[in-house]
């Protein structure tokens, strides 16, 4: 069974695929603006709700690889309404910005820019593995005096 904060990642992370695929989608087939306003919510709205349930009790994700993805995508996403001529490009942007960073191995989503090494935090998607290749090495303190 899947505890309550996984189902409403689940959920969320559901939420924003629809949502990004009706964007682009509507985007490349030119829909009016007003057709996809409630998806260009939803996504930004589904991006800043898994952003705050990934950051966790510390600050780490902010400067972590995964982290400045996330900021990077809303970002350009929030952008679309403001250079309205290039929103497809942009769109494809996030696309391949959220492709690469959903498959990217643990140890460069970990990645602090600011300490200049990975810093699993037990917290997000590959934790286990990376958790295998750092042999038990726990990091997370550093993220305290963030």
């Amino acid at each position: 069974m899947l505890s309550g904060g996984r189902a409403w990642n689940i959920i969320l992370r559901t939420l924003r695929l629809a949502a990004m695929g009706i964007l682009v989608g509507g985007h490349a087939f030119d829909l009016p603006p007003e057709r996809l306003t409630v998806s260009l919510w939803a996504c930004i709205a589904s991006g800043i709700a898994l952003g705050i349930s990934e950051v966790g009790p510390n600050l780490i994700w902010f400067h972590q690889i995964r982290g400045l993805m996330t900021i990077c995508k809303l970002a350009l996403i929030c952008s679309v309404p403001f250079v309205w001529d290039f929103r497809l490009p942009i769109l494809l942007v996030v696309v391949a910005i959220g492709s690469v960073g959903s498959h990217m191995p643990g140890r460069f989503r970990y990645y602090s820019l600011i300490y200049r090494e990975v810093i699993p935090c037990g917290r997000g998607p590959g934790t286990s593995r990376l958790a295998a290749e750092l042999a038990g090495e726990e990091n997370c303190g550093r993220g305290q005096t963030d």
